[in-house]
């Protein structure tokens, strides 16, 4: 793990333990590794309840509740589906918020549509979800550090957001 990647998961870390948020995971290509930065820090089952990896639609269907028509219309990478698989996750395992994954992450399985490297990633709450398409190929280990940092990042942006608005409204 990288020193700023350590960084990110230990301020995570700080935010929701002290704010009370709890939080999950649900994954695809980087099959629990943004699990793995976010635990990787002593403390996290203050906050971590824990994490869905589903790397099949099936799962996406049967556990994240990611609708059959958003499978079949956008397909397992993409915006649509990371969305669903943030507030699915949140309902699944009753969290204030959850980060997402989905995407080719190489060196196979592209297409001239979505190529190896389109991974989509999403943080948030069951009422506002952040998202963002990565598409550089870079390799299947460097795709899948990039996939697992962005959603980490957005999640820590958007609850520094949240906790600053609860402190100004109580002032």
């Amino acid at each position: 793990m990288s020193v700023e990647t350590k960084t990110l998961s230990k301020e995570i870390s700080e935010i929701f333990w002290r704010e009370g948020y709890t939080l999950a995971t649900a994954e695809s290509c980087t099959a629990g590794n943004v699990a793995a930065i976010i635990t990787a820090i002593p403390g996290s089952s203050r906050f971590y309840k824990g994490g869905i990896i589903a790397y099949s639609d099936e799962v996406k269907k049967m556990h994240l509740y990611v609708n059959a028509e958003t499978l079949e219309q956008h397909g397992a990478v993409s915006e649509e589906t990371v969305v669903e698989m943030v507030k699915g996750a949140i309902k699944a395992l009753d969290v204030d918020y959850a980060m997402a994954t989905s995407g080719i992450a190489g060196p196979g399985g592209g297409s001239p549509e979505k190529p190896v490297g389109t991974i989509w990633v999403a943080a948030g709450t069951k009422d506002a979800v952040l998202t963002a398409k990565l598409t550089e190929d870079e390799g299947r280990e460097k795709n899948i550090q990039a996939a697992t940092a962005k959603p980490s990042n957005y999640c820590w942006n958007y609850a520094k957001i949240k906790e600053k608005r609860s402190k100004s409204s109580i002032c």
